[in-house]
Protein backbone atom coordinates (compact mmCIF):
# COMPACT_ATOMS: atom_id res chain seq x y z
CA UNK A 1 0.00 0.00 0.00
CA UNK A 2 1.04 3.58 -0.37
CA UNK A 3 1.92 5.43 2.71
CA UNK A 4 4.19 7.83 4.06
CA UNK A 5 6.96 4.89 4.68
CA UNK A 6 7.58 4.54 0.62
CA UNK A 7 7.92 8.46 0.07
CA UNK A 8 10.39 8.74 3.28
CA UNK A 9 11.96 5.74 1.25
CA UNK A 10 12.54 7.67 -1.76
CA UNK A 11 13.25 11.09 0.38
CA UNK A 12 16.57 9.12 1.67
CA UNK A 13 17.32 8.36 -2.11
CA UNK A 14 16.95 12.21 -3.07
CA UNK A 15 13.51 11.63 -4.61
CA UNK A 16 11.73 14.22 -2.61
CA UNK A 17 14.45 17.27 -2.62
CA UNK A 18 13.32 17.50 -6.28
CA UNK A 19 9.97 17.80 -4.91
CA UNK A 20 11.12 20.13 -2.46
CA UNK A 21 12.53 22.58 -4.90
CA UNK A 22 8.41 23.25 -6.23
CA UNK A 23 8.07 24.92 -3.11
CA UNK A 24 6.86 21.94 -0.71
CA UNK A 25 9.65 21.81 1.61
CA UNK A 26 8.02 22.46 4.59
CA UNK A 27 5.78 19.53 3.61
CA UNK A 28 7.77 16.41 2.42
CA UNK A 29 4.58 14.94 2.22
CA UNK A 30 2.13 16.91 0.20
CA UNK A 31 -0.83 16.39 2.43
CA UNK A 32 -1.95 19.51 2.54
CA UNK A 33 -0.36 21.56 -0.90
CA UNK A 34 -1.82 21.97 -4.10
CA UNK A 35 -0.21 23.79 -6.61
CA UNK A 36 -1.78 27.40 -7.48
CA UNK A 37 -3.65 26.55 -10.68
CA UNK A 38 -2.36 29.09 -13.38
CA UNK A 39 -1.30 29.67 -17.33
CA UNK A 40 1.95 28.49 -15.47
CA UNK A 41 1.30 25.09 -13.84
CA UNK A 42 -1.30 22.17 -13.81
CA UNK A 43 -1.89 22.64 -10.44
CA UNK A 44 -0.88 18.99 -9.24
CA UNK A 45 2.78 18.95 -9.64
CA UNK A 46 4.01 17.83 -5.84
CA UNK A 47 1.46 15.18 -6.51
CA UNK A 48 2.46 13.98 -9.96
CA UNK A 49 6.08 13.98 -8.17
CA UNK A 50 4.98 11.79 -5.70
CA UNK A 51 3.85 9.44 -8.17
CA UNK A 52 7.45 9.57 -9.43
CA UNK A 53 9.02 8.68 -6.53
CA UNK A 54 6.65 5.66 -5.91
CA UNK A 55 7.83 4.56 -9.85
CA UNK A 56 11.28 5.11 -9.28
CA UNK A 57 13.51 2.64 -9.79
CA UNK A 58 11.07 0.48 -10.43
CA UNK A 59 10.49 1.39 -14.72
CA UNK A 60 13.11 3.09 -16.72
CA UNK A 61 12.76 6.67 -16.89
CA UNK A 62 11.99 6.28 -20.91
CA UNK A 63 8.92 4.30 -20.13
CA UNK A 64 7.58 6.80 -17.22
CA UNK A 65 5.67 8.45 -19.70
CA UNK A 66 3.86 5.50 -21.02
CA UNK A 67 2.49 4.74 -17.80
CA UNK A 68 1.65 8.59 -16.42
CA UNK A 69 -0.13 9.86 -19.62
CA UNK A 70 -2.50 6.66 -20.04
CA UNK A 71 -3.19 6.79 -16.23
CA UNK A 72 -3.93 11.12 -16.68
CA UNK A 73 -6.13 10.55 -19.52
CA UNK A 74 -7.73 7.93 -17.63
CA UNK A 75 -8.45 9.99 -14.91
CA UNK A 76 -8.91 13.16 -16.71
CA UNK A 77 -11.87 12.09 -19.16
CA UNK A 78 -13.63 9.82 -15.90
CA UNK A 79 -13.81 12.60 -14.20
CA UNK A 80 -15.36 15.18 -16.27
CA UNK A 81 -17.67 11.82 -17.14
CA UNK A 82 -18.11 11.16 -13.59
CA UNK A 83 -19.16 14.67 -13.26
CA UNK A 84 -21.79 14.74 -15.89
CA UNK A 85 -22.99 10.96 -14.63
CA UNK A 86 -24.18 12.64 -11.74
CA UNK A 87 -26.30 15.42 -13.21
CA UNK A 88 -27.85 13.34 -14.87
CA UNK A 89 -28.79 10.36 -12.42
CA UNK A 90 -30.42 13.38 -10.32
CA UNK A 91 -32.27 14.55 -13.75
CA UNK A 92 -34.14 11.39 -13.49
CA UNK A 93 -34.73 11.46 -17.02
CA UNK A 94 -32.85 7.81 -17.67
CA UNK A 95 -30.35 9.49 -19.80
CA UNK A 96 -27.31 8.57 -17.64
CA UNK A 97 -26.19 6.15 -20.02
CA UNK A 98 -26.90 7.49 -23.27
CA UNK A 99 -23.56 8.30 -25.05
CA UNK A 100 -24.92 11.31 -26.94
CA UNK A 101 -26.19 13.18 -23.28
CA UNK A 102 -22.06 13.35 -22.90
CA UNK A 103 -20.85 14.20 -26.16
CA UNK A 104 -23.45 17.09 -27.04
CA UNK A 105 -21.72 18.84 -24.72
CA UNK A 106 -18.31 17.64 -25.50
CA UNK A 107 -17.80 15.33 -22.52
CA UNK A 108 -15.78 12.50 -23.79
CA UNK A 109 -18.22 8.96 -23.50
CA UNK A 110 -16.30 6.88 -21.31
CA UNK A 111 -17.18 2.72 -21.28
CA UNK A 112 -18.21 0.92 -17.92
CA UNK A 113 -14.87 -0.81 -17.87
CA UNK A 114 -13.02 2.16 -18.24
CA UNK A 115 -14.56 4.33 -15.02
CA UNK A 116 -11.92 5.11 -12.74
CA UNK A 117 -14.05 3.65 -10.05
CA UNK A 118 -13.50 0.04 -11.20
CA UNK A 119 -9.98 0.82 -12.27
CA UNK A 120 -9.18 2.27 -8.29
CA UNK A 121 -11.65 -0.65 -7.18
CA UNK A 122 -8.84 -3.28 -8.67
CA UNK A 123 -5.68 -0.92 -7.18
CA UNK A 124 -4.31 -3.51 -5.19
CA UNK A 125 -5.27 -6.81 -6.92
CA UNK A 126 -2.89 -8.66 -9.30
CA UNK A 127 -4.95 -8.00 -12.00
CA UNK A 128 -4.78 -3.92 -12.00
CA UNK A 129 -2.81 -4.47 -15.07
CA UNK A 130 -5.11 -6.01 -16.99
CA UNK A 131 -8.11 -3.68 -16.21
CA UNK A 132 -5.84 -0.95 -17.04
CA UNK A 133 -5.36 -2.49 -20.52
CA UNK A 134 -8.88 -3.72 -20.81
CA UNK A 135 -10.10 0.34 -20.26
CA UNK A 136 -7.59 1.33 -22.50
CA UNK A 137 -8.55 -1.43 -24.85
CA UNK A 138 -12.80 -0.34 -24.49
CA UNK A 139 -12.26 3.13 -24.82
CA UNK A 140 -10.53 2.39 -28.20
CA UNK A 141 -13.51 0.22 -29.30
CA UNK A 142 -15.77 3.31 -28.58
CA UNK A 143 -13.84 5.46 -30.42
CA UNK A 144 -12.12 4.59 -33.78
CA UNK A 145 -10.01 7.26 -33.68
CA UNK A 146 -7.83 6.20 -30.95
CA UNK A 147 -7.30 3.15 -32.19
CA UNK A 148 -2.97 1.77 -31.48
CA UNK A 149 -3.45 5.23 -29.62
CA UNK A 150 -3.52 4.77 -26.38
CA UNK A 151 -1.16 2.70 -23.88
CA UNK A 152 -1.53 -0.95 -23.30
CA UNK A 153 1.87 -1.91 -21.10
CA UNK A 154 -0.14 -2.34 -17.87
CA UNK A 155 -0.24 -5.88 -17.47
CA UNK A 156 3.54 -6.24 -18.91
CA UNK A 157 5.21 -8.82 -16.49
CA UNK A 158 7.88 -6.47 -15.39
CA UNK A 159 6.04 -3.60 -14.21
CA UNK A 160 5.32 -4.24 -10.46
CA UNK A 161 1.19 -4.58 -10.04
CA UNK A 162 1.85 -3.22 -6.31
CA UNK A 163 3.78 -0.29 -7.34
CA UNK A 164 1.11 -0.04 -10.11
CA UNK A 165 -1.37 0.12 -7.17
CA UNK A 166 0.27 2.70 -5.22
CA UNK A 167 0.45 4.57 -7.73
CA UNK A 168 -3.56 4.58 -9.03
CA UNK A 169 -4.25 5.04 -5.37
CA UNK A 170 -2.11 8.75 -5.99
CA UNK A 171 -4.43 9.16 -8.67
CA UNK A 172 -7.35 8.79 -7.07
CA UNK A 173 -7.15 10.15 -3.69
CA UNK A 174 -4.73 12.81 -4.15
CA UNK A 175 -5.17 14.14 -7.77
CA UNK A 176 -8.26 16.39 -8.01
CA UNK A 177 -9.05 16.68 -11.73
CA UNK A 178 -12.51 18.04 -10.96
CA UNK A 179 -11.47 21.31 -12.91
CA UNK A 180 -9.02 19.90 -14.99
CA UNK A 181 -11.39 19.70 -18.47
CA UNK A 182 -10.73 23.47 -18.71
CA UNK A 183 -7.16 23.19 -18.97
CA UNK A 184 -5.33 23.96 -22.62
CA UNK A 185 -3.28 20.70 -22.66
CA UNK A 186 -3.17 18.65 -19.45
CA UNK A 187 -1.55 16.10 -21.04
CA UNK A 188 1.34 17.99 -22.91
CA UNK A 189 1.91 20.04 -19.90
CA UNK A 190 1.97 17.05 -17.39
CA UNK A 191 4.57 15.06 -19.84
CA UNK A 192 6.44 18.29 -19.87
CA UNK A 193 6.71 18.48 -16.41
CA UNK A 194 7.44 14.99 -15.66
CA UNK A 195 9.93 15.04 -18.34
CA UNK A 196 12.17 18.08 -16.96
CA UNK A 197 12.04 16.41 -13.56
CA UNK A 198 13.81 12.85 -14.95
CA UNK A 199 16.16 15.01 -17.05
CA UNK A 200 17.22 17.03 -14.25
CA UNK A 201 17.92 14.23 -12.01
CA UNK A 202 19.54 11.84 -14.23
CA UNK A 203 21.49 14.78 -15.66
CA UNK A 204 20.16 14.52 -18.97
CA UNK A 205 18.12 16.90 -21.71
CA UNK A 206 14.77 16.65 -21.88
CA UNK A 207 14.50 16.63 -25.19
CA UNK A 208 11.58 18.17 -25.74
CA UNK A 209 9.05 20.94 -24.06
CA UNK A 210 5.26 22.05 -24.42
CA UNK A 211 4.17 25.49 -25.45
CA UNK A 212 3.27 27.30 -22.23
CA UNK A 213 -0.70 28.26 -22.13
CA UNK A 214 0.60 32.02 -21.67
CA UNK A 215 2.21 32.44 -25.05
CA UNK A 216 -0.85 30.22 -26.86
CA UNK A 217 -3.14 32.67 -25.36
CA UNK A 218 -1.60 35.54 -26.73
CA UNK A 219 -1.09 33.67 -30.20
CA UNK A 220 -4.91 33.50 -30.49
CA UNK A 221 -5.75 36.61 -29.43
CA UNK A 222 -3.86 38.22 -31.16
CA UNK A 223 -4.81 36.25 -34.63
CA UNK A 224 -8.78 35.87 -34.28
CA UNK A 225 -9.08 32.54 -35.73
CA UNK A 226 -12.90 32.65 -37.29
CA UNK A 227 -15.50 30.16 -38.28
CA UNK A 228 -14.69 27.82 -41.43
CA UNK A 229 -11.38 28.46 -41.34
CA UNK A 230 -8.84 25.92 -41.85
CA UNK A 231 -5.89 25.90 -38.61
CA UNK A 232 -2.15 24.16 -38.98
CA UNK A 233 0.49 23.40 -37.04
CA UNK A 234 3.30 21.90 -38.44
CA UNK A 235 4.87 20.86 -35.59
CA UNK A 236 2.00 20.28 -33.43
CA UNK A 237 3.03 18.79 -30.18
CA UNK A 238 -0.01 17.39 -27.52
CA UNK A 239 -2.28 19.93 -30.13
CA UNK A 240 -2.50 22.78 -27.60
CA UNK A 241 -2.96 25.32 -30.13
CA UNK A 242 -5.69 23.50 -31.58
CA UNK A 243 -7.64 23.26 -28.28
CA UNK A 244 -6.89 27.44 -27.51
CA UNK A 245 -7.76 28.09 -31.10
CA UNK A 246 -11.42 26.34 -30.35
CA UNK A 247 -11.77 27.86 -27.28
CA UNK A 248 -11.40 31.53 -28.57
CA UNK A 249 -13.85 30.75 -31.67
CA UNK A 250 -16.59 29.49 -28.46
CA UNK A 251 -15.52 32.01 -26.38
CA UNK A 252 -16.36 34.92 -28.98
CA UNK A 253 -20.06 33.63 -30.07
CA UNK A 254 -18.68 31.03 -32.24
CA UNK A 255 -19.27 27.00 -32.53
CA UNK A 256 -17.15 24.20 -31.46
CA UNK A 257 -16.03 22.15 -34.13
CA UNK A 258 -16.52 24.13 -37.08
CA UNK A 259 -12.52 24.57 -38.10
CA UNK A 260 -10.82 22.60 -39.93
CA UNK A 261 -8.04 21.40 -37.47
CA UNK A 262 -4.44 20.09 -39.65
CA UNK A 263 -1.22 19.21 -38.01
CA UNK A 264 1.97 17.27 -38.69
CA UNK A 265 4.25 15.80 -35.67
CA UNK A 266 7.27 13.52 -35.91
CA UNK A 267 8.10 12.38 -32.42
CA UNK A 268 5.25 8.79 -32.33
CA UNK A 269 4.72 9.43 -28.60
CA UNK A 270 3.88 13.01 -28.42
CA UNK A 271 1.62 12.07 -32.09
CA UNK A 272 -0.75 10.07 -29.77
CA UNK A 273 -0.70 12.46 -27.37
CA UNK A 274 -1.96 14.37 -29.77
CA UNK A 275 -4.29 12.26 -31.09
CA UNK A 276 -5.69 11.66 -27.68
CA UNK A 277 -5.88 15.42 -26.40
CA UNK A 278 -8.59 16.05 -29.60
CA UNK A 279 -10.51 12.95 -28.84
CA UNK A 280 -10.88 14.27 -25.34
CA UNK A 281 -12.91 17.53 -26.53
CA UNK A 282 -14.79 16.05 -29.71
CA UNK A 283 -11.96 18.25 -31.73
CA UNK A 284 -12.02 16.40 -34.90
CA UNK A 285 -8.44 17.03 -36.67
CA UNK A 286 -6.34 15.95 -39.76
CA UNK A 287 -2.66 14.90 -37.88
CA UNK A 288 -2.06 12.38 -40.48
CA UNK A 289 -2.13 8.46 -40.30
CA UNK A 290 1.32 8.44 -38.87
CA UNK A 291 4.05 10.52 -36.92
CA UNK A 292 6.47 12.33 -39.69
CA UNK A 293 8.95 14.66 -40.26
CA UNK A 294 7.57 17.98 -41.26
CA UNK A 295 10.29 18.76 -43.84
CA UNK A 296 10.92 15.46 -45.43
CA UNK A 297 7.61 13.78 -45.33
CA UNK A 298 5.02 16.93 -45.84
CA UNK A 299 1.46 15.14 -44.78
CA UNK A 300 -0.20 17.86 -45.90
CA UNK A 301 1.60 18.97 -49.50
CA UNK A 302 -1.48 20.96 -51.18
CA UNK A 303 -2.84 22.99 -47.75
CA UNK A 304 -3.21 26.28 -47.74
CA UNK A 305 -4.13 27.16 -44.27
CA UNK A 306 -6.14 30.60 -43.27
CA UNK A 307 -4.34 30.18 -39.78
CA UNK A 308 -0.47 28.76 -38.54
CA UNK A 309 0.19 28.73 -34.99
CA UNK A 310 3.28 26.60 -34.24
CA UNK A 311 6.31 26.27 -31.35
CA UNK A 312 9.10 24.51 -33.54
CA UNK A 313 11.94 23.01 -32.08
CA UNK A 314 14.45 25.89 -31.15
CA UNK A 315 17.19 26.23 -33.61
CA UNK A 316 16.46 22.47 -34.73
CA UNK A 317 19.44 20.73 -36.55
CA UNK A 318 20.30 18.48 -38.46
CA UNK A 319 16.97 18.93 -40.30
CA UNK A 320 17.55 17.46 -43.41
CA UNK A 321 19.12 19.81 -45.66
CA UNK A 322 20.47 18.04 -48.03
CA UNK A 323 17.53 15.66 -49.34
CA UNK A 324 15.57 19.07 -49.94
CA UNK A 325 18.06 21.49 -51.85
CA UNK A 326 16.19 22.53 -54.30
CA UNK A 327 12.25 22.36 -52.37
CA UNK A 328 9.80 24.86 -53.61
CA UNK A 329 9.41 25.68 -50.09
CA UNK A 330 12.49 27.75 -50.03
CA UNK A 331 11.77 31.26 -51.77
CA UNK A 332 13.42 33.00 -50.11
CA UNK A 333 16.56 31.26 -50.16
CA UNK A 334 18.00 27.92 -49.27
CA UNK A 335 17.84 27.48 -45.15
CA UNK A 336 21.22 27.20 -43.48
CA UNK A 337 21.93 23.18 -42.55
CA UNK A 338 23.01 24.51 -38.73
CA UNK A 339 19.71 25.75 -38.29
CA UNK A 340 15.96 25.13 -38.88
CA UNK A 341 14.45 28.59 -38.19
CA UNK A 342 14.13 29.96 -41.13
CA UNK A 343 13.20 26.80 -42.64
CA UNK A 344 9.96 26.62 -40.36
CA UNK A 345 9.13 30.17 -41.51
CA UNK A 346 9.20 29.31 -44.99
CA UNK A 347 7.46 26.07 -44.71
CA UNK A 348 4.48 28.25 -43.06
CA UNK A 349 4.71 30.71 -45.62
CA UNK A 350 4.28 28.13 -47.93
CA UNK A 351 1.05 26.45 -46.37
CA UNK A 352 -0.52 29.93 -46.30
CA UNK A 353 -3.31 31.46 -47.44
CA UNK A 354 -3.76 34.99 -49.26
CA UNK A 355 -5.03 36.51 -46.76
CA UNK A 356 -3.59 34.44 -44.19
CA UNK A 357 -1.85 34.95 -40.64
CA UNK A 358 1.02 33.33 -38.87
CA UNK A 359 1.82 33.11 -35.45
CA UNK A 360 4.96 31.42 -34.14
CA UNK A 361 7.50 31.25 -31.26
CA UNK A 362 11.44 31.19 -32.04
CA UNK A 363 14.42 31.83 -29.90
CA UNK A 364 15.94 35.29 -30.14
CA UNK A 365 18.49 34.01 -32.30
CA UNK A 366 16.37 34.48 -35.46
CA UNK A 367 15.85 38.26 -35.23
CA UNK A 368 19.25 39.08 -35.76
CA UNK A 369 21.43 36.10 -37.06
CA UNK A 370 23.45 37.13 -40.07
CA UNK A 371 25.74 34.09 -41.04
CA UNK A 372 25.22 31.15 -43.66
CA UNK A 373 22.43 33.41 -45.15
CA UNK A 374 19.97 33.67 -42.59
CA UNK A 375 20.20 37.61 -42.71
CA UNK A 376 19.50 37.78 -46.19
CA UNK A 377 16.59 35.24 -46.12
CA UNK A 378 15.19 37.21 -43.07
CA UNK A 379 15.93 40.41 -45.52
CA UNK A 380 13.70 39.35 -48.48
CA UNK A 381 10.94 38.43 -46.28
CA UNK A 382 10.90 41.65 -44.50
CA UNK A 383 10.81 43.08 -48.17
CA UNK A 384 8.15 41.27 -49.45
CA UNK A 385 6.00 43.52 -46.53
CA UNK A 386 5.00 40.02 -44.37
CA UNK A 387 6.38 40.54 -41.54
CA UNK A 388 3.28 42.06 -39.55
CA UNK A 389 4.33 42.10 -35.71
CA UNK A 390 7.20 40.81 -33.26
CA UNK A 391 6.73 40.57 -29.53
CA UNK A 392 9.94 40.14 -27.34
CA UNK A 393 8.52 37.76 -24.46
CA UNK A 394 9.65 37.54 -20.67
CA UNK A 395 11.84 34.97 -19.77
CA UNK A 396 10.85 31.76 -17.61
CA UNK A 397 7.61 30.83 -19.34
CA UNK A 398 8.46 27.18 -20.03
CA UNK A 399 8.27 24.31 -17.80
CA UNK A 400 11.80 23.09 -19.24
CA UNK A 401 14.17 25.62 -21.42
CA UNK A 402 14.95 29.02 -20.10
CA UNK A 403 15.78 30.29 -23.11
CA UNK A 404 13.99 33.82 -24.15
CA UNK A 405 11.72 33.56 -27.17
CA UNK A 406 10.08 35.96 -29.51
CA UNK A 407 6.41 35.66 -31.38
CA UNK A 408 6.72 36.26 -34.85
CA UNK A 409 3.76 37.50 -36.64
CA UNK A 410 3.57 36.95 -40.56
CA UNK A 411 0.85 38.25 -42.63
CA UNK A 412 -0.18 37.76 -46.27
CA UNK A 413 -2.24 40.63 -47.10
CA UNK A 414 -1.29 43.54 -44.16
CA UNK A 415 -3.30 46.00 -43.24
CA UNK A 416 -0.81 48.53 -42.48
CA UNK A 417 1.50 48.08 -45.74
CA UNK A 418 5.13 49.07 -45.51
CA UNK A 419 4.94 48.73 -41.55
CA UNK A 420 5.87 46.32 -38.90
CA UNK A 421 5.15 46.30 -35.06
CA UNK A 422 7.83 46.08 -32.09
CA UNK A 423 6.16 45.18 -28.88
CA UNK A 424 8.77 44.42 -25.88
CA UNK A 425 6.85 42.31 -23.60
CA UNK A 426 9.83 41.48 -21.14
CA UNK A 427 8.22 43.06 -18.50
CA UNK A 428 5.32 41.85 -18.24
CA UNK A 429 4.00 38.82 -16.42
CA UNK A 430 4.57 37.33 -12.76
CA UNK A 431 6.67 34.87 -10.38
CA UNK A 432 4.28 32.05 -9.68
CA UNK A 433 7.08 30.03 -8.13
CA UNK A 434 10.47 30.05 -8.38
CA UNK A 435 11.23 28.90 -11.99
CA UNK A 436 7.91 29.56 -13.47
CA UNK A 437 6.65 33.34 -14.86
CA UNK A 438 3.26 33.42 -16.28
CA UNK A 439 0.53 36.40 -17.85
CA UNK A 440 -2.64 37.97 -16.61
CA UNK A 441 -5.48 38.22 -18.78
CA UNK A 442 -4.71 41.59 -18.64
CA UNK A 443 -1.46 41.14 -19.80
CA UNK A 444 -2.54 39.19 -22.99
CA UNK A 445 -5.47 41.18 -23.90
CA UNK A 446 -3.28 44.43 -23.70
CA UNK A 447 -0.82 43.20 -26.52
CA UNK A 448 -3.66 41.92 -28.26
CA UNK A 449 -5.48 45.21 -28.31
CA UNK A 450 -1.68 46.71 -29.17
CA UNK A 451 -2.14 44.81 -32.59
CA UNK A 452 -5.33 45.53 -33.22
CA UNK A 453 -4.68 49.63 -32.70
CA UNK A 454 -1.93 49.11 -34.90
CA UNK A 455 -4.51 47.34 -37.63
CA UNK A 456 -6.60 49.97 -37.30
CA UNK A 457 -3.81 52.90 -37.60
CA UNK A 458 -4.96 54.51 -34.35
CA UNK A 459 -1.66 53.05 -32.09
CA UNK A 460 0.23 56.22 -30.67
CA UNK A 461 4.44 54.65 -29.84
CA UNK A 462 4.90 53.91 -26.34
CA UNK A 463 8.63 54.57 -25.41
CA UNK A 464 9.78 51.12 -23.79
CA UNK A 465 7.02 49.18 -25.01
CA UNK A 466 6.14 49.68 -28.61
CA UNK A 467 6.44 50.87 -32.16
CA UNK A 468 5.55 51.21 -35.50
CA UNK A 469 8.77 51.07 -37.69
CA UNK A 470 8.57 51.55 -41.60
CA UNK A 471 10.07 48.46 -43.27
CA UNK A 472 12.70 51.58 -44.76
CA UNK A 473 13.49 51.95 -41.38
CA UNK A 474 14.02 48.61 -40.39
CA UNK A 475 16.69 48.32 -43.44
CA UNK A 476 18.33 51.05 -42.09
CA UNK A 477 19.05 48.03 -38.79
CA UNK A 478 20.22 45.50 -41.05
CA UNK A 479 17.12 44.12 -41.15
CA UNK A 480 17.27 42.73 -37.39
CA UNK A 481 14.07 42.26 -36.09
CA UNK A 482 14.83 43.02 -31.97
CA UNK A 483 12.47 45.31 -30.62
CA UNK A 484 14.56 46.94 -28.38
CA UNK A 485 16.21 48.46 -31.28
CA UNK A 486 13.09 50.15 -32.23
CA UNK A 487 10.82 50.94 -28.92
CA UNK A 488 13.71 52.16 -26.88
CA UNK A 489 14.22 52.69 -23.22
CA UNK A 490 10.88 53.53 -20.75
CA UNK A 491 11.20 57.14 -20.16
CA UNK A 492 10.97 57.30 -16.29
CA UNK A 493 9.24 59.76 -13.86
CA UNK A 494 11.36 62.42 -13.05
CA UNK A 495 13.17 62.66 -16.21
CA UNK A 496 12.88 66.15 -16.52
CA UNK A 497 14.53 67.32 -13.83
CA UNK A 498 17.89 69.08 -14.94
CA UNK A 499 20.99 66.80 -14.74
CA UNK A 500 23.03 69.38 -12.23
CA UNK A 501 19.72 69.98 -9.28
CA UNK A 502 19.32 66.01 -9.88
CA UNK A 503 23.45 65.33 -9.07
CA UNK A 504 23.25 67.21 -6.60
CA UNK A 505 20.20 66.04 -4.62
CA UNK A 506 21.23 62.68 -5.33
CA UNK A 507 25.01 63.42 -3.98
CA UNK A 508 23.60 65.20 -0.91
CA UNK A 509 21.78 61.84 -0.14
CA UNK A 510 24.35 59.52 -0.80
CA UNK A 511 26.74 61.71 1.88
CA UNK A 512 24.10 61.12 4.33
CA UNK A 513 23.99 57.60 3.86
CA UNK A 514 27.76 57.61 4.42
CA UNK A 515 27.54 59.44 7.25
CA UNK A 516 24.70 56.73 8.94
CA UNK A 517 26.79 54.30 7.68
CA UNK A 518 29.91 55.43 10.04
CA UNK A 519 27.93 55.59 13.23
CA UNK A 520 26.63 52.13 12.55
CA UNK A 521 30.32 50.84 11.81
CA UNK A 522 31.51 52.71 15.45
CA UNK A 523 28.28 51.35 17.21
CA UNK A 524 29.42 47.79 16.19
CA UNK A 525 32.81 47.90 16.87
CA UNK A 526 32.00 49.80 20.78
CA UNK A 527 30.16 46.33 21.07
CA UNK A 528 32.35 43.75 19.84
CA UNK A 529 34.80 45.71 22.06
CA UNK A 530 32.55 45.44 25.26
CA UNK A 531 32.98 41.52 24.59
CA UNK A 532 36.27 41.31 24.34
CA UNK A 533 36.37 41.39 20.17
CA UNK A 534 38.38 44.26 19.23
CA UNK A 535 38.12 45.29 15.43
Amino acid sequence: MYNKDNIYRKEKSGCASAASSQGDSSNPYGEEIMAEKSNANIGFEKQLWDVACVLWGHIPAAQYRNVIIGLIFLRYVSSAFEKRYKELIEEGEGFENDRDSYTMDNIFYVPEEARWSVIAAAAHTPEIGTVLDNAMRAIEKENPTLKNVLPKNYGDPTLDKNVLGDVVDIFTNRIDMKDATSSEDLLGRTYEYCIAQFAAKEGAGGGEFYTPASIVKTLVSILKPFENCKIYDCCCGSGGMFVQSEKFIEAHGGRRGVVSVYGQEANPDTWKMAKINMAIRGIEADLGDHAADTFTQDLHPYLKADFILANPPFNYHPWGQEKLLDDVRWKYGLPPESNANFAWIQHMIHHLKKPGKIGLVLANGALSAQTRGEGEIRRKIIEDDLIEGIVAMPPQLFYSVTIPVTLWFITKGKKQKGKTLFIDARKMGHMIDRKHRDLTPEEIQKLADTFAQFQQGTLENVKGFCAVVTTEDIGKQDYILTPGRYVGIEEQPGDEEPFEEKMMHLTKELSGLFEESHKLEEEIRKNLGAIGYHV
